[in-house]
C-alpha cells in the first residue's frame, strides 16, 4: 500500500516544482526568509495577519429587511434638522388656541368630549380667509398630531398621544380638510412665480406645504402602526381611512395620484419650493398603507393561485431569504497577488502563529479528514484566479465550521434553499431538440407525446413536469391573448375593483412622466452624481434663511444634507418596488407598462451609475444626529453639540435606510432584466459585472442573494475567463440562487444565438401593452369594426345630417359637380 501511495505524492511535488518555475509565486523556506530584507518579512507577516483577521474585518450585518424601519426612525425622517426651531412654534399656537377656549387644564387632563369639541374647533379655523390665521391653527394642529410633547416626560407617552390625537382627528374628518387645503397650496400660482423668480429657495418658501404635508404623514404612518390592544372602533376607522385612501374620493382620484402630480410639477421648474422629501415620504407610505406591503402581497398571491386553481407557492420566499447566510465577498485583485505569495508558502506551516494555525486546521465540511486530499484539492484549484483564500473566503458557499472534537464529523448540508423551478416553455425546448435527435421531426407544443423516445428521456420530462412551475402572469397573457382573438364572443372581463387597479386607472394617461420625474429626483438625490447646473434642486426643504457661519453649523448642515438625500433615494426606491409588484401581481401587463417605461428613461444605467461607489461606505454612513432626532429632541434636554461629536455620529454597525434602498434598487433591477433578453445584454453592455461583484462586498444575505441574480443571468454572455477567474462567485450563485434545471448558466453551451435586436423585443411588448390598455381602459375610441351598424335603409335615411353653411351656399355648384355632370353607367350598377 505504500509503494501505491508513492506516485501520486510524487506527482504533487512535481506540480509544485512547476508551478515554481512557471510563475506560481516564489517558494520562500524559512533558511530564505532569513536572508530576506526586513521591509519583505514585514510584508509577510502583515499579510498572515490581514488574512487572519480577514473575518472580523467585514461581519454578516444583523439586518432584518422589513417594509419600513421601526416608528420611531420613521418619524424621525420626516424632519430636517433645520427644522427643529418650529417644534416650540407648533407648541406655541396650539396652546394659545387652547388656553382662549379651555382652562388651565392640560390637553392631556381633560376628557374625551372636551377634546373632541377643541378639535372640532381647530377645524372650523382651517376654514378662514387669513392665510396668517388658517397657519396657525394648521401648526396648532401639527402639535397635537406630534403627540402634544411639551406635557410628555417619555418617548413611550409621546407615541401614546400621537395615536390617541390621530384617531380623534380622523373621527372628526380632518384629512379630508387637510387634502383641500393641500390642494389649494398646490394650486397657489403667486407662490409658484415668486419661488420661479427668487435665486435661492430656502424652508421659508415652503412654510405652508410643510406644515399640511408634516400633518398628513404622521397621520397616515401612525394610524398603519397596528396594535393588539388597539379598541375597536380605532380598527374600524383605521380600514375606513384605508379604503378612503385608495379610492377617487379627493378630486376623483386617489390622494397618490395627486401627490405625482406634485413631484412632476417640481419637476418640471414651475414649482420648485415644494418640499419633495415629505411629498416622496408621504406618497410611499400612503401606496404602502392601501395597497400593502411584502406581507400582504404574499398572501394575494397566494390567494390568485388559489382562485386561478394553481398549485400552492413550493416555499415561503421572505422566510427563506431571512433563514440564509451571508457569503464572504470574492477576492479583489490585490488579494489575488496576495493568494499567489500565500500558496508558495504553504508547505511551511511552522512560520504561522497558532492561532492562524487553528483555522487553517479547520475542516471543510465537504472533505475527508485526511489532510493529505486537502493538499491536493488545493494544488488542483491552482489553475484558477480566485482560488480559495484562507480563513477570508472560506465561509463563502457554506457556514463556518463549527467547533468540535477531532472525532466528531461534521454534517452535511440539508440541500438548497429554493425548490427548482422548470416553465412549460423550458419543457417544450427540451421535447422539441430531443425529438428532432432522436426521431427527426417535432410536434410544436405537445408535452405529452414521448413515442420514439428513449428512457432517459422519459426520466427527465417527468423530473422537468414534477417541478412545472405555473405563474400568474402567464396565466394572465393567456387570457388576454383570447380576449384578442375573439373580442365579440369572449365576453365582457371581469375586473375587480381594488386599490391597485383604481391607482393604475389615475396614473395609466401620465404614468410615463411620472417615472421620469421620480429617476430624476432619483439621479439628484444619488452619491454619484455631480452637481449640475441643469440638474432639479432637492435641498429646497433642508437649506435654512440664512447659511451657516460657524464650522460646526457647516458640519451639522451637511449632515442634514446627505442624510436628506439617502432618505429620498429610500422613499423612491421603496415606491417604484411596491409598484411593480403590486402591478405584477394584478395584470403582467400592468407591470411591463410601468417596467418600460422605466427602461425607457435610462433607470438600467441610472442604478447601475448608484453601485458604482464604495458601497460599504455608503451603507455604514453616519448621516444622522440622534440627540436630534423627533421625538427624542421634543423630551429630552439637548446636549451641546460639538464638532468631534458629529463626525463620530451614532454607534450602529450599518445604515438602516442605506441598506434597505440598496436591497430595493437591486430587486427593481432584478424585475426590469428578468426573461427580457434584450435586457440582460444591456447589463453586460453597461459592464454592471465588476460593479455588481464589489456590492458582494457587503455581508447581508438578501442583498447578496440579488447580486447574484443579476450575476447569473449574464454569465454565459461574460465569457469562459470571466467564469474561470470568479470561481467563487459562481459557487455562491449554485447555493443561495434557485435552479432553473434546464438552464446552461454557468457554461453557455447553448449560447441563444440571436441577435441583440432591442428595438423588435420591445416594440412587440409595447405592441401587446398598447392593445391591452386599449382594450380594458380607452373606451372611447373603439375599434370602428366592432361597433353595430346600422342595416336598415329607412333609419339612415331618415337620420337628420347637418351640413355645414358654406356647403348649403354653394349646393347647386356641388350638385352640378357631382351629379349631374358624371355618367352614370346603370347596367353596371344593376349588375
Amino acid at each position: 500500500m505504500e509503494v501505491a501511495c508513492k506516485p501520486p505524492l510524487n506527482r504533487k511535488r512535481r506540480r509544485r516544482r512547476r508551478r515554481s518555475v512557471y510563475g506560481g509565486g516564489l517558494a520562500v523556506n524559512s533558511k530564505q526568509r532569513a536572508m530576506l530584507p526586513n521591509k519583505s518579512r514585514g510584508e509577510f507577516t502583515r499579510n498572515q495577519r490581514k488574512d487572519s483577521e480577514g473575518l472580523s474585518e467585514s461581519p454578516d450585518l444583523e439586518f432584518e429587511y422589513a417594509d419600513t424601519d421601526k416608528w420611531a426612525a420613521e418619524l424621525s425622517e420626516l424632519y430636517s434638522y433645520t427644522e427643529g426651531p418650529e417644534f416650540p412654534t407648533n407648541r406655541k399656537c396650539f396652546e394659545e388656541e387652547f388656553r382662549t377656549h379651555v382652562s388651565d387644564k392640560k390637553w392631556t387632563e381633560l376628557d374625551a368630549p372636551h377634546h373632541r369639541a377643541h378639535t372640532m374647533r381647530l377645524l372650523d379655523g382651517l376654514e378662514v380667509t387669513a392665510r396668517e390665521k388658517r397657519l396657525k391653527v394648521a401648526r396648532a394642529i401639527l402639535y397635537m398630531v406630534q403627540g402634544t410633547f411639551g406635557e410628555c416626560s417619555s418617548e413611550v407617552e409621546v407615541q401614546h398621544w400621537m395615536r390617541y390625537n390621530t384617531f380623534l382627528l380622523l373621527e372628526v374628518g380632518a384629512f379630508s380638510a387637510l387634502v383641500e387645503l393641500l390642494n389649494m397650496e398646490v394650486e397657489n400660482s403667486a407662490a409658484c412665480s415668486s419661488a420661479v423668480r427668487k435665486p435661492a429657495i430656502s424652508l421659508a418658501d415652503s412654510t405652508d406645504l410643510r406644515v399640511l404635508l408634516n400633518i398628513m404623514y404622521l397621520m397616515v404612518e401612525t394610524i398603519q402602526q397596528e396594535d393588539p390592544a388597539d379598541m375597536p372602533d380605532w380598527r374600524v376607522i383605521r380600514e375606513t381611512f384605508r379604503a378612503e385612501l385608495g379610492s377617487p374620493l379627493f378630486n376623483n382620484e386617489p390622494i397618490a395620484v395627486m401627490l405625482f402630480g406634485m413631484v412632476t410639477k417640481f419637476c418640471s421648474g414651475h414649482a420648485p419650493h415644494f418640499p419633495m422629501k415629505k411629498v416622496l415620504l408621504l406618497l410611499w407610505k400612503s401606496i404602502l398603507f392601501t395597497l400593502g406591503g411584502f406581507e400582504q402581497l404574499l398572501n394575494i398571491k397566494i390567494h390568485k393561485r388559489e382562485s386561478l386553481g394553481l398549485p400552492p407557492l413550493p416555499e415561503d420566499s421572505i422566510r427563506v431569504i431571512r433563514s440564509m447566510r451571508a457569503a464572504s465577498p470574492p477576492a479583489s485583485a490585490s488579494d489575488l497577488i496576495e493568494q499567489q505569495q500565500k500558496r508558495a508558502r504553504r508547505e511551511h506551516k511552522a512560520l504561522i502563529k497558532q492561532d492562524n494555525l487553528d483555522a487553517f486546521n479547520e475542516k471543510d465540511p465537504y472533505k475527508a479528514d485526511d489532510p493529505r486530499e486537502d493538499e491536493d484539492d488545493n494544488d488542483d484549484n491552482d489553475n484558477s484566479m480566485e482560488a480559495e483564500t484562507f480563513p477570508l473566503e472560506r465561509d463563502e458557499v457554506m457556514p463556518p465550521p463549527i467547533p468540535h472534537p477531532p472525532s466528531e464529523r461534521v454534517s452535511f448540508p440539508k440541500g438548497l434553499p429554493w425548490a427548482p423551478k422548470v416553465r412549460e416553455k423550458d419543457i417544450e425546448n427540451f421535447l422539441e431538440s430531443s425529438r428532432s435527435k432522436f426521431i427527426g421531426y417535432t410536434l410544436g407544443s405537445d408535452t405529452n407525446t414521448v413515442v420514439g423516445l428513449p428512457r432517459p428521456i422519459h426520466e427527465s420530462i417527468k423530473t422537468l413536469k414534477q417541478h412545472k412551475y405555473i405563474s400568474i402572469a402567464e396565466i394572465q397573457i393567456a387570457k388576454e391573448e383570447e380576449f384578442q382573438k375573439t373580442p365579440l364572443s369572449g365576453g365582457e372581463e371581469e375586473v375587480e375593483v381594488c386599490a391597485t387597479e383604481l391607482l393604475y386607472q389615475g396614473i395609466l394617461p401620465t404614468l410615463p412622466q411620472y417615472m421620469i420625474a421620480l429617476l430624476k429626483i432619483l439621479l439628484a438625490a444619488a452619491p454619484t452624481s455631480k452637481a449640475k447646473t441643469d440638474s432639479i434642486n432637492i435641498l429646497a426643504d433642508v437649506l435654512p434663511e440664512e447659511m451657516p457661519t460657524t464650522v460646526l453649523q457647516s458640519m451639522k448642515l451637511g449632515v442634514d444634507v446627505n442624510r436628506h438625500k439617502e432618505i429620498i433615494v429610500k422613499a423612491i426606491s421603496a415606491i417604484l418596488l411596491l409598484l411593480l409588484k403590486h402591478f405584477k401581481l394584478n395584470h403582467i401587463y400592468q407591470f411591463e407598462y410601468m417596467a418600460q417605461h422605466l427602461v425607457f428613461a435610462n433607470c438600467i444605467p441610472l442604478i447601475l451609475k448608484f453601485f458604482n461607489q464604495n458601497i460599504m461606505s455608503y451603507i455604514t454612513a453616519k448621516n444622522s444626529i440622534s440627540v436630534l432626532d423627533f421625538p427624542h429632541c421634543v423630551v429630552h434636554e439637548l446636549p451641546e453639540l460639538t464638532a468631534e461629536s458629529l463626525e463620530a455620529g451614532d454607534n450602529n454597525q450599518f445604515c438602516w435606510r442605506n441598506l434597505f434602498s440598496c436591497i430595493n434598487l437591486l430587486r427593481i433591477l432584478n424585475k426590469l432584466t428578468k426573461w427580457k433578453h434584450s435586457r440582460t445584454m444591456m447589463l453586460v453592455v453597461f459592464k454592471s459585472a465588476p460593479i455588481l461583484k464589489r456590492a458582494l462586498k457587503v455581508k447581508q444575505a438578501m442583498m447578496q442573494l440579488y447580486v447574484l441574480k443579476l450575476l447569473k443571468v449574464q454569465t454565459k454572455y461574460l465569457g469562459r475567463q470571466w467564469r474561470k477567474s470568479n470561481m467563487k462567485t459562481m459557487s455562491a450563485i449554485y447555493q443561495k440562487v434557485r435552479h432553473r434545471l434546464n438552464d446552461d448558466w454557468a457554461y453557455g453551451n447553448d449560447l441563444d444565438a440571436r441577435p441583440w435586436d432591442f428595438q423588435a423585443e420591445e416594440c412587440a411588448l409595447r405592441a401587446n401593452i398598447e392593445r391591452f390598455n386599449s382594450r380594458r381602459y380607452d373606451k372611447t375610441h373603439s375599434n370602428p369594426d366592432f361597433l353595430p351598424v346600422d342595416n336598415c335603409l329607412q333609419s339612415v335615411l331618415g337620420q337628420r345630417v347637418d351640413l355645414p353653411e358654406d356647403f348649403q351656399m354653394n349646393y347647386d355648384l356641388w350638385l352640378e359637380r357631382e351629379v349631374f355632370s358624371k355618367p352614370i353607367l346603370w347596367e353596371e350598377l344593376l349588375q
